[in-house]
C-alpha cells in the first residue's frame, strides 16, 4: 500500500483528480450563475434584447453567435477560478511530492 501512495504522490494524480471532480461538481451551478444572472445583466449593458446567448450579427446569410460564445467563455472563466482558488485554499498543491 505504501508503494501505491508514493506513486500517487509522485505522479500528481491527486491534484488532477481533485481538479476534475471540482470542475464537474460545480459545472451546473456555474452554468446557472452565468445563464441566469451574468448573461441577462450583460445583455442589458450591451443593449441586447432578450438573452445574451441569442445575440448575433449576420454576415450575408451566416449568423455569428457572439453572445453564445461570450456566455461559454464566461462559464469557463468562472469554473477555472473556482477550481484554482479551491485547490489553493485547501492547500492541495502541497500534497503532491516532487520527484527526486
Amino acid at each position: 500500500m505504501k508503494g501505491f501512495i508514493e506513486f500517487i504522490r509522485e505522479q500528481g494524480v491527486v491534484g488532477l483528480a481533485v481538479g476534475f471532480i471540482l470542475g464537474g461538481a460545480i459545472s451546473k451551478m456555474v452554468s446557472s450563475l452565468v445563464n441566469d444572472l451574468i448573461n441577462p445583466l450583460l445583455g442589458i449593458l450591451l443593449g441586447s434584447t432578450g438573452a445574451l446567448a441569442n445575440s448575433y450579427f449576420e454576415i450575408a446569410s451566416v449568423k455569428i453567435m457572439w453572445g453564445s460564445f461570450l456566455g461559454s467563455f464566461i462559464d469557463f472563466l468562472v469554473i477555472a477560478m473556482v477550481v484554482y482558488f479551491g485547490f489553493k485554499g485547501l492547500k492541495l498543491d502541497k500534497l503532491d511530492k516532487k520527484k527526486k
